[in-house]
């Protein structure tokens, strides 16, 4: 028999966009962008679809490699075959073993035509790096098991939410509301040219236990793009962190969407503090001669918005990135800026982030990162422009460069 929960506060109803502004240059104004229909789950499921358990489970996780080419690469398709073998990786949970096989390649012909011996031979070297990174199941972040972890803990910090995470083998406990199902579904390698593009896409779906309909159905893709020759410099490095930021963004997205998000209208920027100064007026773009900076930041809500916030309280989460990883995060700071506990490291460049969290009595939700283009006008940090410049993720971040003196 189904066990509901009605009880939970409903402050968040009023549902509107965070809206960031837009600095694409010094001399430019933040201006507002109209807001589309929220994406996350609806208020009323939330509301009553709070024990659920869940699952990964083995998608249709396959590798593609497309492109711009029309004839098939001499010797391919023996080499792609080892990337076809099924790896497991062991995780436990509350005392429970999860070992989910995780088919994630599939033997598939890439197609080339019109290139150079020297660009043919690129994609034949990094298609065969990815296929041998992602057979070795005992170091690869990107498993359907993993990323359910990730999205199992990212659901604990929901009060209004249940979560468990089980192996497909456990029994689901009487009470249960729903099940999400967490997958990998593909990881595609788009050559164009002498450009590689690498998409990772999962699916989670929320279905009902007691009827086994689909309540909630998202799909989460993450993106990077660089030439072929940056891809493979420094034994793949690149390739190897994109791995690391794809999990971070999806199971960060699939978590949100479901039971964490809520927006609301307003703008969210970084501003100069006492120790970061702007680079040609562009408040995006921050210079400090201080290894423990203060990073600040304004946030105004107008309208309705205003309303919705009163009575409210606002905390802040704050992230600091250096080129391939997270280095830095406070959470739950009090006020528009926060000074860093542990000192940076000089000569480098770093970005940062906050998120507003908002919290009425036991209940707490999250607005979006800051971003210097609103995830609202087709950018959530998911898409990349140059991953050797700036992952995806992290590209639309505050930029803070660290002085060496």
């Amino acid at each position: 028999m189904t066990t509901r929960r009605n009880n939970q506060p409903t402050w968040w109803l009023i549902v509107i966009v965070l809206v960031s502004p837009v600095l694409a240059v010094a001399a430019e104004e933040a201006e507002k962008v109209a807001a589309p229909p929220p994406t996350h789950m609806s208020q009323e499921l939330r509301t009553t679809v709070s024990k659920i358990v869940i699952l990964p489970i083995n998608g249709d996780a396959n590798e593609a490699v497309t492109g711009t080419y029309g004839k098939q690469t001499l010797g391919l398709a023996g080499g792609v075959t080892k990337g076809s073998g099924i790896g497991s990786i062991p995780v436990e949970v509350g005392h429970v073993p999860i070992n989910i096989p995780i088919p994630l390649l599939r033997e598939i012909g890439m197609l080339v035509g019109g290139i150079t011996g020297s660009a043919q031979r690129q994609v034949q070297e990094l298609r065969d790096r990815l296929t041998e990174d992602l057979s070795d199941a005992v170091e690869q972040p990107l498993t359907n098991s993993a990323l359910a972890t990730d999205v199992f803990w990212g659901l604990k910090n929901v009060s209004s939410v249940d979560p468990k995470l089980f192996a497909v083998t456990t029994p689901i406990p009487e009470g249960t509301d729903a099940i999400l199902y967490i997958s990998i579904d593909e990881l595609t390698l788009n050559v164009q040219k002498k450009e590689a593009i690498i998409t990772t896409s999962a699916t989670a779906r929320l279905e009902r236990l007691s009827d086994q309909s689909t309540l909630y159905r998202k799909e989460v893709k993450y993106e990077d793009r660089d030439s072929l020759k940056n891809w493979l410099k420094n034994d793949s490095a690149l390739w190897h962190e994109y791995r690391v930021f794809a999990r971070h963004y999806i199971g960060r997205e699939i978590s949100a969407e479901l039971y964490e998000r809520i927006v609301m209208a307003a703008n969210l920027s970084p501003v100069p503090s006492s120790t970061i100064r702007s680079v040609k007026q562009n408040d995006w773009q921050g210079r400090s001669k201080s290894l423990t900076p203060t990073l600040a930041w304004q946030f105004e809500a107008s309208g309705d918005a205003a309303i919705a916030t009163e009575g409210i309280d606002v905390l802040w989460d704050v992230e600091i990135y250096d080129a391939s990883r997270p280095v830095y995060s406070a959470q739950q700071v009090p006020g528009l800026q926060h000074t860093v506990t542990a000192p940076l490291e000089p000569c480098k460049t770093y970005r940062w982030t906050v998120r507003p969290t908002f919290h009425k009595g036991s209940d707490r939700k999250n607005g979006w990162w800051m971003r210097a283009v609103s995830p609202t006008n087709g950018s959530n940090g998911n898409v990349g422009k140059s991953v050797s410049e700036a992952h995806a993720y992290i590209q639309d971040f505050a930029s803070l460069d660290v002085k060496c003196r």
